[in-house]
């Protein structure tokens, strides 16, 4: 993986830095949370301003909290860095990551998912992307070449959940990842129920790992978010914004 080149004025970046040279624990409390370059303060300050000023007209580091924040720039940071990714982004539920990624899709678009797959993953695939031109046909992926046959010509990704959430059924990750990339097709991964610490699936072929941060990653009952990660630019590229566009950020 190579080195990030996106640290911002505040030393922070989105980006991790060769994640894996560092263990789970060193990562989950550096990672993102670089000094403060005005005091030297350890832990970053909370910004709770929604507007930034500019340099001059277009000149800034951060203009408006929608669009960008430092807290989150931290959060974004650390999540890349937990997930063995380039890119991390967060959202203001895992709900809002699973809209998000899959407005990356045009209408027309065929999604294959895990039958098992979540609740409001379920109805989010047959109520509203549906009604925008999205179809999805739920397949067991207990069997993982039963993807071959759900296959159109007009399939863009597979989602897949593991373990799923609540029945705990697995998918083979890379399995699935091999089969759906011999098609040119993006793999979604749902890592909730195992976060980071247990599974990491962009190592094992994944294009995309999302979470339910409300759950294991905050794991105190008192936070609602959602996180994104990916290696692939073009996805990040994407993602960032419709994270922008669509506006379902997190507070600071």
């Amino acid at each position: 993986m190579s080195p990030a080149n996106t640290t911002n004025a505040f030393g922070t970046s989105r980006v991790a830095a060769e994640p894996q040279q560092y263990g789970f624990g060193t990562l989950a409390i550096h990672a993102g949370a670089e000094p403060d370059p005005a005091t030297g303060a350890v832990i970053p300050p909370l910004s709770l301003s929604t507007t930034f000023k500019q340099r001059a007209v277009g000149d800034f580091v951060y203009e408006y909290s929608r669009s960008d924040n430092p807290n989150r720039s931290n959060l974004e940071a650390a999540i890349a860095a937990l997930e063995h990714a380039k890119h991390g982004f967060a959202f203001s539920s895992g709900s809002a990551t699973t809209a998000t990624v899959l407005n990356t899709l045009a209408p027309g678009s065929h999604v294959i998912s895990v039958n098992d797959v979540y609740g409001g993953t379920h109805r989010y695939l047959n109520k509203v992307a549906h009604s925008m031109g999205v179809e999805t046909t739920f397949v067991d992926l207990a069997d993982v070449n039963n993807i071959r046959d759900a296959m159109r010509d007009n399939t863009r990704l597979v989602w897949i959940e593991t373990p799923t959430n609540p029945t705990l059924r697995l998918v083979d990750i890379a399995a699935v990842s091999e089969i759906a990339h011999e098609a040119g097709l993006y793999v979604i991964v749902d890592n909730t129920f195992l976060s980071p610490y247990f599974q990491t699936p962009l190592d094992l072929g994944a294009d995309v790992v999302v979470h339910s941060a409300t759950k294991y990653l905050n794991g105190h009952s008192d936070v609602v978010m959602g996180v994104a990660a990916t290696n692939s630019d073009a996805l990040a590229s994407k993602l960032r914004f419709l994270q922008n566009a669509i506006g379902a950020v997190p507070s600071p």
